[in-house]
This record gives C-alpha cells, sequence and structure tokens, in this order.
C-alpha cells in the first residue's frame, strides 16, 4: 500500500511537474516580445535585400518592397516560420558558415535571424502603406542641399595688405594658410593680357593692344582693360560657347538618320546676345524652360525654349506602340536630365528607374518633371508678333480667296463631268478586258518589229493617278523575237538607259540610278524624276516584248517604296526622232478606285471643258505663284506644346509599358526642407508646369542653382571648379575645396540681381587670378593640380580657341556674328546623313568656330583632334588630350598650311617684303605677344633663309607656347 502510494505520488508530481513545465513554456511564447516592423525588419531588408529586389531591380524576379510579392510569390507564409521559404534562403548553413542570401553581403546574424523568424511566427505584420525603398549613399543633410552659408569671407592675420582688400582673396589666402601654402608673385603684364583676353573673348590680344597696356603707368589700366573685355561683342561668342557645351547645342538630331537641322541657330545667337547683354541669369533660365509663356509674340524670348530641344532625338518614327512609347520616354529623359544638370547639378537621370542610390533623388521627382515636360515636343514653330502674322494674313488672305473661288468653279465643272462619266461607266469600261498592272511585273507583247530604242511614256501612278514622275521601276526587260529571245535592254548586252532620277543618295552614288533598271537584279529601284525611260539597244533588234516591274519578288507589295505606274503607252523608233506605239494600259483594268475614275473623266471631258479646266488651272498656278512670293513667317527650330494630360506615373524599371504609383508635376523633395515646393494637378496647362518649375529653381531660399552657377563661373576662369565636378554636386561628385567662398559667390550673383559680368570683373580683379603660373616644386608635392590656387593653374587653349587664333593672327578671321553657321563638312543626306570633312577651306568658313554649324557625331579635323566634344550630351568640362594627330594637324593639314601663307603674307605688308627681323619681331608680337630673344630672332633668321618665310610661319604656328596660357 505504501509502496502504491509512493508510485501514485510519484506519478502526480510528474504530472504536476509536467503541468507546470507546459504551462511555463506557454507563457514563454506567448511573452516573447513583439517584432516592431519598421525598426527590427525593415532596415535589414533595406540593408541587406532591397538593392538587388526594389521594382524594376527584381533579381529572381522577386520585390521586397513590399509583403504582397512575398506572400503572393510564396516565399513566406504568415505564422508558419516552418513553410516560409525566405528563411532556407537566409539561414546559414552550419557548415560552411555562408546562406544563400544576402548573394554578395555579410550573412545575417544568428540575433538577425531569429528576429525574422519570431516576426514571421508573430503574423509577419507589414503596414499597408508602407513600401521599402533601398536608401541613397547622401541624404537630405548632403552639403549641398544646405540653405547657402551669409557667414561672409574670414577675418585673417599676417596677410599682405594685397590680399585683403578683396574678398575672395581672403577665403583663398585663409585655405592657403591651412594647407602651408603661399601663393605666387603676379602675374608680368604680358601673361596677364594675354591670360584676360582669352579668357573673355576666346582670342589673343593683338600687338598694338599688348603694348599700350604695358606701357599704361596708371592703377586702374588692368580694370579698364576688364571692363573693355567684358563690353566687348566677342565676349558673348566665347562665353555663350561655353553654355552652348552644357545645354549639348547641336545641329543636327543624332541617333542613326542624324539629319541637319537648318533652323535651330537662332538660339545660338539667342545666348551669345544674353551674354553680351549681360542677361540675368534668373530671366535666361525662365526663358529656357517657358520662353514661350512668359514672352509669347516675342521671339526674342520664346527662342529660349530650343534649350529643350537642341538635344538629340530619334525621329526614325517607329510604328510599333511599345517601342514609340520608350522613345518617347527616352527624349523627355533627354530634357531632364539637361535639366537637373544644367540647373541644379543633380543627376537626376538616374532615377528613371529607381531611386537614385548615391542622392537624395526619388523616382517620383523624376516622374514629376517627366509630367512637367510631358507636352514639349521637338519640331520647328513659327516665331513671329501679332502684327506680323496680321501683316502676312492680310497678303495672302485675298489671294487665297481668290484661288478657292477658282478651284470651286473648277470643281463643278469636274464633278458635273464625273457624274456623266459614270453614267456611261458600262459603255466606256468594255474595252478594259486585261488584267490590270501590278508591281510584281507588267507583261506586253506585240508583233515583231525592228528597233533600236524603246520608250516607256508613263501617264499617271497607281498611287495617285495624276502624276506622271515618282514611281519605281526595279527591271525592265525587251526582249528579241525568235526561238533564243535575248533581253537586249540589259547593260551587259550592251543597252544603255536615260532618264531623270527624283532622288540622289549623295552618300551613296547611284542609289536609285536609272541605271538600275536594265541591271538584271530586282530590290534596288529606278526613282523616276520624269515621264518618260527610254532604253537604247547597241544595234537595231527585232523585238516583239517588252517586261517591267517596281517591286518584281513581292517583298514590298504594300509599301510606298514599290510605288508603280497606272497608265502607260510603249513606243519604239529606229532613230530616236520619230516613235511608233505599240502597247499601252488602254485596254487594261483600273489598278484602284481612283484609277477609273480618272479613266472614266479622261473617256467622258470634251474639249471645250478641258480647255475651260486649262485655264482655270492657268488662273490657279498665278495665285499660286503671286503667294509663294510672298516671304513666310520665321519657322525656328524651338519646339512644340501640347496639352498632355494626366495621370501620370511613375514607370517601374523606367518601362513606360510597367505603370507604378501616380504622380503630378511637382518640385523635386531633394529640397523639400530649404525652398517652398509647389504642385500642380495633373491637368494643368503644360506651359503653367514649365514656368513653375523655372521659377522654383531661381527661387531665392534655392541653393543649388546659384550654387552651380557660381561654380562654373570659377570652373571657366580658373579651368577646374570649386567643386570639380561642374553637373554633379551629388555624392559621386568631388567636394569643393572652398565651400564658403563658393556660397558667398553664390550670395553675390544673387545680390547682383542674377547679373554675371559684375562677379566676373571681381574674380578677374582678385590677387588669386593675377598670380603668376609659376612651376613650385615644394607646392607641387602638397597640391599637383594647384587646386588651392598657390599659383595661377596654367592651360591650354580648347579647339575653338586655336582655330580662331590661327584666323585672326594671319589676318583672316571674320567676325560677323550671327545668322546661318558656315560648315567644315560636305553634308550628305538620304536616308540617313553623312558628314565628310572638307579638304578645301574657303573665306566662307573663317568665321568665328562657335558659328560652325556642328552636327552631332561629325569629326571636323582641328577641332575634334583638339578635344571639341561631340555635343551628343552635355560636356561641363573639356577634356584635355595630348596626341600624335594633334601635331601631325597642326603641321600639315590643308588649313594650317593655307594659313601658314596666309600669316607669311600678313608679316610681308606689315613689316615689308624685304625686312626679315622685322617680319620676325612681328610674327612673334602676333602669336606670342613679345618680342623675340636674341637666340630666337638668330634661329628665327636662319630658318628663313634656307627654307623661307612660309616654312617659318608654319613653325611658329606648330609652337607650344601658341596654344599654352601662362
Amino acid at each position: 500500500m505504501r509502496i502504491f502510494m509512493t508510485r501514485v505520488s510519484s506519478v502526480c508530481l510528474l504530472l504536476v511537474a509536467l503541468s507546470i513545465l507546459l504551462s511555463s513554456a506557454g507563457k514563454t511564447a506567448e511573452s516573447k516580445p513583439k517584432v516592431d516592423f519598421e525598426k527590427e525588419i525593415a532596415p535589414l531588408i533595406v540593408e541587406h535585400c532591397i538593392r538587388c529586389h526594389n521594382p524594376g531591380n527584381e533579381k529572381g524576379e522577386l520585390s521586397l518592397a513590399s509583403i504582397e510579392a512575398l506572400t503572393e510569390k510564396s516565399f513566406l507564409t504568415p505564422g508558419k516560420p516552418s513553410e516560409s521559404y525566405l528563411l532556407d534562403l537566409i539561414r546559414v548553413d552550419s557548415k560552411s558558415g555562408k546562406a544563400e542570401m544576402p548573394k554578395d553581403g555579410k550573412p545575417l546574424s544568428k540575433e538577425e535571424f531569429s528576429r525574422f523568424t519570431r516576426w514571421i511566427e508573430q503574423g509577419a505584420s507589414w503596414p499597408a502603406k508602407l513600401k521599402l525603398q533601398e536608401k541613397s549613399k547622401a541624404d537630405l543633410s548632403w552639403w549641398s542641399l544646405q540653405p547657402l552659408d551669409r557667414k561672409g569671407p574670414p577675418e585673417l592675420k599676417s596677410v599682405p595688405k594685397t590680399w585683403q582688400k578683396n574678398s575672395i582673396d581672403r577665403y583663398i589666402y585663409a585655405k592657403l594658410q591651412e594647407k602651408k601654402l603661399t601663393p605666387a608673385p603676379p602675374a608680368t603684364k604680358r601673361e596677364l593680357i594675354r591670360r584676360a583676353t582669352y579668357n573673355l573673348t576666346g582670342l589673343p590680344p593683338t600687338p598694338e593692344e599688348v603694348t599700350a597696356f604695358e606701357s599704361d603707368p596708371s592703377p586702374d589700366a588692368y580694370e579698364k582693360l576688364i571692363d573693355r573685355l567684358l563690353a566687348s561683342p566677342r565676349y558673348g561668342e566665347h562665353w555663350g560657347r561655353h553654355w552652348l557645351d552644357i545645354v549639348r547645342f547641336g545641329e543636327s538630331n543624332g541617333f542613326e538618320r542624324n539629319v541637319i537641322i537648318d533652323n535651330l541657330w537662332p538660339f545660338r545667337d539667342y545666348i551669345i546676345q544674353s551674354f553680351n547683354t549681360d542677361k540675368p541669369f534668373d530671366q535666361m533660365v525662365i526663358e529656357h524652360l517657358a520662353g514661350d509663356v512668359i514672352g509669347k509674340g516675342d521671339s526674342n524670348v520664346e527662342v529660349g525654349t530650343a534649350f529643350l530641344v537642341c538635344g538629340p532625338y530619334d525621329n526614325v518614327g517607329n510604328q510599333d506602340p511599345v517601342q514609340a512609347a520608350q522613345i518617347r520616354a527616352n527624349t523627355i529623359d533627354d530634357m531632364i536630365r539637361t535639366t537637373g544638370e544644367a540647373f541644379l547639378g543633380l543627376t537626376v537621370g538616374c532615377s528613371r528607374c529607381h531611386n537614385h542610390k548615391f542622392d537624395p533623388v526619388k523616382q517620383q521627382d523624376y516622374y514629376s518633371l517627366y509630367a512637367t515636360f510631358s507636352g514639349v515636343f521637338h519640331g520647328s514653330r513659327v516665331l513671329a508678333t501679332p502684327e506680323a502674322i496680321q501683316k502676312r494674313a492680310a497678303q495672302i488672305n485675298p489671294l487665297n480667296a481668290a484661288k478657292a473661288k477658282l478651284l470651286k468653279e473648277k470643281s463643278k465643272i469636274e464633278t458635273a463631268i464625273q457624274a456623266r462619266a459614270e453614267k456611261k461607266a458600262a459603255e466606256y469600261e468594255k474595252p478594259w478586258v486585261r488584267e490590270p498592272v501590278k508591281r510584281t511585273g507588267v507583261k506586253d507583247t506585240f508583233p515583231p518589229i525592228s528597233a533600236k530604242f524603246v520608250r516607256l511614256t508613263v501617264q499617271g501612278l497607281d498611287t495617285n493617278p495624276s502624276a506622271t514622275t515618282g514611281y519605281r521601276v526595279d527591271e525592265f526587260e525587251v526582249w528579241t523575237a525568235g526561238k533564243s529571245p535575248r533581253n537586249v535592254a540589259l547593260a551587259q548586252n550592251g543597252g544603255t538607259a536615260k532618264g531623270a532620277n527624283s532622288r540622289v543618295a549623295g552618300d551613296f552614288a547611284g542609289a536609285y540610278d536609272v541605271s538600275l533598271t536594265i541591271d538584271g537584279k530586282i530590290g534596288a529601284c529606278w526613282i523616276a524624276g520624269s515621264p518618260e525611260l527610254t532604253i537604247e539597244f547597241q544595234q537595231p533588234e527585232t523585238i516583239d516584248r517588252v517586261v517591267f516591274s517596281s517591286d518584281r519578288s513581292g517583298a514590298a507589295m504594300s509599301n510606298y517604296k514599290a510605288t508603280f505606274l497606272a497608265d502607260y503607252k510603249i513606243e519604239v523608233s529606229t532613230d530616236a526622232k520619230s516613235w511608233q506605239e505599240v502597247a499601252s494600259s488602254k485596254n487594261r483594268k483600273p489598278v484602284n478606285a481612283r484609277h477609273r475614275r480618272k479613266r472614266l473623266f479622261v473617256s467622258e471631258a470634251t474639249p471645250n471643258e478641258l480647255q475651260q479646266i486649262g485655264k482655270l488651272n492657268a488662273e490657279i498656278r498665278k495665285r499660286d505663284q503671286k503667294l509663294a512670293a510672298i516671304p513666310g513667317l520665321p519657322a525656328w527650330w524651338v519646339g512644340n506644346h501640347k496639352q498632355v494630360n494626366g495621370p501620370f506615373h511613375t514607370f517601374i524599371g523606367g518601362n513606360p509599358q510597367r505603370k507604378g504609383e501616380p504622380v503630378v508635376p511637382a518640385s523635386m523633395s531633394t529640397l523639400s526642407q530649404v525652398t517652398t515646393g509647389y504642385q500642380l494637378d495633373a491637368k494643368a496647362p503644360q506651359g503653367e508646369r514649365r514656368l513653375a518649375l523655372a521659377r522654383w529653381l531661381v527661387a531665392k531660399e534655392n541653393p543649388l542653382t546659384p550654387r552651380v552657377l557660381a561654380n562654373r563661373l570659377w570652373h571657366y576662369h580658373f579651368g577646374t571648379g570649386i567643386v570639380s565636378t561642374p553637373s554633379d554636386f551629388g555624392y559621386m561628385g568631388t567636394r569643393p575645396t572652398h565651400p564658403e567662398l563658393l556660397d558667398w559667390l553664390a550670395i553675390q550673383i544673387q545680390k547682383n540681381d542674377w547679373k554675371l559680368k559684375d562677379i566676373q570683373k571681381q574674380i578677374m580683379l582678385s590677387e588669386t587670378y593675377q598670380q603668376a603660373s609659376t612651376f613650385r616644386q615644394d607646392a607641387s608635392r602638397k597640391d599637383s593640380d594647384s587646386r588651392y590656387l598657390w599659383r595661377f593653374p596654367p592651360r591650354r587653349l580648347a579647339g575653338e580657341e586655336i582655330r580662331d587664333t590661327l584666323l585672326s593672327i594671319s589676318g583672316k578671321l571674320n567676325l560677323k556674328m550671327g545668322g546661318p553657321g558656315f560648315r567644315l563638312y560636305h553634308y550628305l543626306q538620304d536616308n540617313v546623313a553623312t558628314y565628310v570633312p572638307r579638304e578645301e577651306f574657303g573665306p566662307e568658313t573663317y568665321r568665328r568656330a562657335v558659328y560652325h554649324q556642328n552636327a552631332r557625331a561629325a569629326s571636323i579635323d582641328l577641332l575634334t583632334d583638339f578635344d571639341c566634344p561631340d555635343n551628343a550630351f552635355a560636356a561641363s568640362r573639356r577634356n584635355t588630350t595630348t596626341t600624335p594627330l594633334q601635331a601631325l594637324t597642326l603641321m600639315n593639314h590643308r588649313f594650317t598650311l593655307d594659313l601658314s601663307q596666309f600669316l607669311a603674307e600678313r608679316l610681308q605688308r606689315d613689316a615689308g617684303a624685304e625686312n626679315v627681323d622685322r617680319q620676325i619681331d612681328r610674327a612673334f608680337r602676333l602669336l606670342f605677344s613679345r618680342a623675340p630673344e636674341v637666340q630666337e630672332q638668330q634661329a628665327a633668321r636662319q630658318l628663313i633663309s634656307e627654307n623661307g618665310l612660309n616654312a617659318f610661319c608654319r613653325a611658329m604656328i606648330n609652337s607650344n607656347e601658341l596654344i599654352y596660357l601662362d
């Protein structure tokens, strides 16, 4: 009994213990803390996963931006960790110590894996509207997104007095002290005038200007020099060229067709004029984006919107709607990228497919800009004042009214004829028994006849029964009679073909030539420029058959490229004077309804009616001639604007076929903490959208636009900006060397109402700018690129400066301003364009390089060799390379050889034909702004004595001193 009781007690105790244990276990599970998704799980996904598993970048077709994708694709079953494949992917293998995911990153720790497990176990809660996004490297605290620093220049001790006057110098000197560097001594007057003149005008100073400056003892001589150069019309040409680089200005559309644009030059002139008149830059920004809105009817303002459409665009005209949508997206992308980089210094285009990986630019920001520019289309548009439009209307309206009256009268007669003809249609159609003309081949036989010539005369086309040119013929055969017929029209059998070509391909000689009709090959067609095609045989032949076609293979049957004749006659001759008709289309059925109507009309019309119609046509032609004589209104390549309403969406992965979240035209969230933003309705007028963007860009509280502009000015004065990546102020760009100075310059621009000449003058009057460029080894070890400006950085001239300099020193530079540009290539155009560099250069090409009609992907010898960028892309800074081709171009190119001769002729005019020493002195002063040294004089004299003045000039043109600035 005791034993039994003891056993029972033990069992009871065991059961009680087990009950307590299970109860405790349940309480432990229930007492596990709730996982906070936003604080504990979301950061892990963003850090380890979202980079590869994001909408638009869905590796393994899995997005981790929201819970739906995980559950829909069975990666996760809420409440059931054992059924959640996600855990298998991130679980660390005990043997290898690795996990399948993250693929290229560090595996999750045990604690992090446990956290994921508990989150799934607890139901995998994920806030409904929360979408995870990859964090950019920089956030809204990034330096360039902060308000402008308005502290002012630093107070310095132990600073030379000359470096204390100009605020710019105080900033520079403070940094030099910090880096334990000292500035260079002042540049010589010769160095200074050469530097300043090139910097502001892109041209060398004349010897007379150098002499006057060097001999001017007044303390303000240099300031007067700067004022003179800023007032020169050459200033706008040079600085306008800089801006054209930034806005990717090019005068062809690029892509595979790359056809020339002949009416974009007014934008180039507008830019030059804007710089010359010191137009406030904020006004120019507004005109660039919305000139058609603020200056409607004023071509001087509206032309500014060419900024939006002066970049490359694809005009092939793809008929596939998917591809057409992609091309349209690419076109707007060009506008977005250029706007973001030119004004804000942000690579906004990187947000096309996803949030920017480096800068705080959201994909929504990109597509808000997309909505803003959605109404802009490439093309020409008439720009004229209402007065000019009314004046022209007063001239053309009476003529159009008179023409309309004549057309009405003509139509009345023709309608009556056509009505009568339809009543007699059965009678007229009786002879039409043969099959209609077919593009794949027409065959006509006739009794054998002797001939040396066969002539096809076309009386109407299948696409237009009234036209007689523009048809195609891929092969025309004439066969001899007898048992062994021969095609005697064939070129290889001695046949020749005559007929005008309506189309000529400059880049492919003979592409549409009449000889294609007898080459024995089908496919390539003659495109007729005349109604007649005449075939001549090598000798008289007896013939009985002709066969001809426009699409023998049937490959282009329904295409306009197979346009064929509908009515015709065939004649033969032995002497090409007297002709006999042997076949025609009179008894063939019409090819279509329009052809039938014409046939009936011709059959029914009386001679009197045809005479009446002829008189009316003559009167109509007179009106047309008078209308043609009235000058048209100017049509410039400034884009067309159409209202495109929303809804607008982001494109997932940049794909227009994958619509994402809705967006509206709005300011970028990137600057939301420092600027007052805007947001417009998706149906807001398209011009209002662009105007709102422009005003936001130049708003006083927007720090980026003036910062970027100030940096560009510094860049073009010193060769490198305070930020050395002028169009990238983001994480992947460089940090500013002098951030306080950059902000001070930006503030000065705003204080000066966005006018640039005054701040440029301040820069150039600084001691920093006036330093010598003398190299010092000790300073170079600390700052090899002179980024802290311990000396003025020397530079090589740009390609345009080199070309303009050669023309200037030789006395051939034509300073004509404005108007259509010149070409340094032969333009050959068919379906695509070809640009062949010129070998000969006439006076029409001796203008400044800024007026060259720059086509994309066109190699232009000296300009291309010296690093002028291809304007398929914006060029915020030029590359400077050194290649053998540059030396060869200066030494042997036809252009430089011509200019060597012109320079020699100028030296003889200026210094006398016989005075060699004066010629040498004049050459050194023209090219180098200095007199020759004794040794140089002697060497030059010997060279001229042995090889002539032309050889001396050629050597001078090839010197480094000419193309490098101290």
